[in-house]
């Protein structure tokens, strides 16, 4: 009874992201500017899945920057002596990277966004081929780390590159369960990358892959088959990921399936999502992932969770918090720069913008930019005994 009551909250949570997005999937915004004409208005732009199975993912990342666009618009912001508010053109690319690239060029023409943010891959990829010409930055929310080396001078890469994981992903699990992995990741571009990062990692620690495989979650929601292959090589440890609800039904069903070893979790699955959708820690004992943001001992961190509580009943992620913070240090650099218009000068001082940011914007610990990135941090978790712990502070 009480997993039908969970599996009913989980699609009512569902239902409600699909009411949202309907109202995001030609166009939307908040926190517009004001009517006096002595202010000006910045609008910002977003491109990310607002519908289909990604669209929780797309709206927690949008959501961030909701929260951002609000705080600035209380008072506005100063730049070369004139008034500004921000405003958020949002519109839904339902996570195929040929509608991302139409949606930005959209957003340029009509609203003449400096900086458009893109929740993933392959949309980051597809706008990269024309951001340089058509003068926009990329507020690229993916841990792909090709995306830093494509040498494209305006784009920003918000998260942390997922090569900083594999290491002690790999170690921890060998460590505690044993040497034979199965993998059972997104088959996105960004799952086929990962992976294709994280498999010589695990060979060269004497690892062995006894099971490769993929699930397509826009497709796929029975996994009893994959499963059910994968575990007939009795693997020690799962690699999985990609959004987080459909990640944990995957793990639920390695679970009933009778799997007891660790699970590594790609970073776009979050554990502090994945624990409503299973109702609590139980499913996930071994698993290893990264930062839940109510861990956060940043100057932000806490106040952020409670700013979130706000205006969700949801739960606070990195995607959110991460796309937050990076606004702000947007509209801090367009004051260092002195200007709302200049994308270039605008990447100059993003470094500036980080410098500025006031102690409640820090939600993670942020140290500045290195190859057109974030340099945040890096933590990483376990569960272990049904509690979250540190492995890497």
């Amino acid at each position: 009874m009480k997993s039908l009551k969970r599996i009913g909250i989980v699609l009512g949570l569902f239902v409600s992201v699909l009411g949202l997005s309907a109202c995001n999937s030609s166009e939307s915004s908040t926190a517009a500017g004001g009517s006096d004409s002595k202010e000006g208005t910045v609008n910002i732009g977003f491109s990310g899945p607002l519908s289909g199975p990604a669209a929780f993912y797309g709206e927690n990342t949008l959501r961030g920057l909701t929260m951002a666009a609000d705080e600035i618009n209380k008072e506005g912001f100063e730049v070369d002596g004139k008034k500004y508010k921000v405003k958020i053109v949002s519109l839904d690319d339902k996570y195929l990277p040929n509608e991302t690239g139409t949606n930005a060029r959209r957003l340029v023409q009509e609203n003449k966004t400096p900086i458009i943010f893109v929740p993933h891959s392959g949309g980051v990829f597809a706008t990269q081929v024309f951001n340089q010409q058509e003068n926009f930055i990329i507020g690229a929310y993916t841990s792909e780390p090709k995306i830093q080396e494509q040498g494209n001078k305006l784009t920003l890469s918000i998260p942390s590159s997922y090569d900083a994981y594999p290491e002690p992903y790999a170690d921890y699990q060998m460590k505690r369960f044993g040497k034979k992995l199965a993998l059972i990741p997104t088959a996105t571009q960004y799952g086929k990358d990962w992976t294709a990062t994280i498999k010589p990692v695990w060979v060269k620690k004497g690892g062995e892959i006894v099971f490769d495989g993929s699930v397509d979650f826009s497709k796929e929601t029975d996994f009893f088959t994959i499963m059910t292959n994968a575990l007939k090589e009795k693997p020690d440890v799962l690699f999985v990921g990609g959004p987080s609800q459909p990640t944990a039904l995957l793990i639920k069903q390695a679970r009933e399936l009778g799997f007891k070893g660790g699970i590594m979790i790609m970073d776009q699955a979050k554990f502090e999502e994945m624990e409503v959708v299973l109702g609590g820690y139980e499913m996930l004992e071994g698993g290893v992932g990264t930062l839940p943001i109510k861990q956060s001992d940043a100057p932000g961190g806490p106040a952020f969770v409670e700013k979130y509580a706000d205006v969700s009943d949801g739960v606070p992620t990195a995607e959110s918090a991460f796309n937050y913070q990076a606004l702000h240090v947007a509209v801090k650099a367009m004051q260092a720069a002195g200007t709302v218009s200049d994308p270039t000068k605008i990447m100059e001082n993003m470094e500036e913008g980080i410098k500025n940011l006031e102690d409640e914007q820090m939600v993670w610990h942020l140290t500045g930019i290195e190859n057109n990135g974030f340099d945040w941090k890096t933590s990483i978790y376990a569960v272990e005994e049904g509690k979250l712990v540190n492995i890497k502070k």
